[in-house]
């Protein structure tokens, strides 16, 4: 006999009560707030036509300043047209040269030069930066597979089974199929290259399709460190992509500008102005395309009509928060307790910090949530490395005849400290 408490529903009267007591009461003022927010927002003339058109994600019918690399990847991939296998081909450079953009750009226009004809040509793209995509052989041949249409579970089934699953679907019928791998060297550092030695090999065991390799990177010495045997097969062609210069930058803003805002919403000195700071920041496109857009939706919520200097200030504080955020989330756990040491001991000292002080309250951080002690000398480099990253200031001084040692502050903003110190307490458990 069911529980007398128990409602038509499933739940109990004693659930009910819960789940009304967690609901948020809505006054009818709040709810008058936002009706008029919403309805200003919509009523107003936006500044943007397609802001898309400033992500990363758009791939546009015209890359200005790459046409040479575009041009070169079109004479190595053509072979594809005669169901030849292209050779494969290893692209590098900086982030936000176009890498990527240029690849995709020119896998769509081959695919799309062999609709109607005889040839069954298709590419298969992978980012190995993604997590519970490239962060173990398994996901990295199943993500392969489905990009194929395969259907592989995400896990329960050996490693051997699933690469027969998608050698099977690779060669179901005569094809060249092109696979490429951006981020290839977050791959290795993840899994080891013996995947990469697996899919430059796969071509013997291939009967009806041929198999191309596209890696990407931003690490120019990556393919230096891997198997020879690796490096030579994948390296069959290769393509350096080069930084984009401020003048390179202000063209590919404009070509993107006049789909993304509506005409003369943008300030003249607004372009030169993106487009420097990206040049200052290794070239990277992408820098001076996130500037813009941001830029542009602090105009929009400021109600102007167009993009001004000022905006361009604010987003780009914006942006530096954001990017110092992303940064911190990506550190190795040892890294993350060692800039938590430095905020520890910051908080109590107006004084620079010295390596020994920083040292000694990272090893008592490391007792609290059992994490290894590595020694003074692998500190000594994260702390250089940390140094690299921008995130934390580190100068040698001499001590006289008591040797040398660095004085370290961190260069983090006051207003995200404490935020990157309550995120880095609850994922530390400290």
């Amino acid at each position: 006999m069911s529980d007398p408490q128990t409602k038509l529903d499933g739940s109990s009267s004693e659930e009910k009560q819960d789940t009304e007591a967690i609901k948020i009461p809505t006054t009818a003022r709040e709810r008058d707030e936002l009706d008029d927010l919403f309805d200003d927002f919509v009523s107003k003339k936006s500044i943007f036509i397609n802001k898309d058109v400033l992500s990363i994600r758009h791939v546009p019918k015209i890359i200005p300043h790459r046409g040479e690399h575009i041009k070169k990847l079109g004479m190595i991939l053509a072979p594809a047209l005669r169901n030849d296998r292209p050779s494969n081909i290893f692209v590098y450079g900086k982030t936000g040269t176009g890498k990527t953009l240029c690849v995709l750009h020119t896998l769509n226009r081959i695919v799309e030069r062999v609709k109607g004809t005889d040839s069954a040509l298709r590419f298969a793209y992978l980012n190995c930066k993604l997590k519970k995509v490239a962060d173990t052989e398994y996901r990295v041949i199943a993500s392969l597979a489905k990009e194929l249409g395969a259907k592989v579970p995400v896990t329960g089934l050996p490693t051997d089974e699933v690469y027969n699953i998608f050698l099977k679907k690779l060669d179901e019928q005569e094809q060249v199929v092109i696979l490429v791998l951006d981020e290839i060297d977050r791959l290795v550092k993840k899994t080891g290259d013996e995947i990469l030695y697996s899919l430059t090999r796969i071509n013997s065991e291939l009967k009806k399709s041929k198999l191309c390799l596209i890696g990407i990177s931003n690490d120019v010495r990556f393919i230096e460190n891997i198997d020879p045997r690796v490096k030579s097969s994948l390296g069959e062609e290769e393509l350096i992509f080069p930084p984009y210069n401020a003048l390179e930058l202000k063209d590919i803003l404009s070509e993107r500008a006049t789909s993304a805002f509506v005409e003369d919403s943008i300030h003249p000195a607004v372009l030169p102005k993106c487009a420097a700071y990206a040049a200052k920041e290794h070239g990277d496109a992408r820098r001076a395309l996130d500037l813009l857009r941001v830029a542009g939706e602090v105009a929009e919520r400021a109600a102007a009509e167009e993009v001004k200097m000022d905006h361009i200030r604010e987003a780009e504080d914006k942006i530096e928060k954001n990017r110092i955020l992303e940064l911190v989330k990506t550190l190795p756990n040892q890294s993350k307790l060692l800039i938590y040491s430095i905020f520890l001991l910051s908080k109590n000292k107006t004084d620079k910090l010295i390596t020994g002080e920083i040292y000694q309250t990272y090893a008592e951080l490391c007792k609290v949530n059992d994490n290894s002690i590595l020694t003074q000398r692998r500190i000594s480099d994260l702390i250089s490395e940390l140094d690299m990253l921008g995130l934390i200031n580190a100068r040698v001084i001499s001590k006289g005849r008591h040797g040398r040692t660095r004085e370290i502050y961190s260069t983090i903003p006051t207003d995200l400290t404490e935020i990157i110190s309550e995120d880095l307490r609850g994922e530390l458990r400290l």
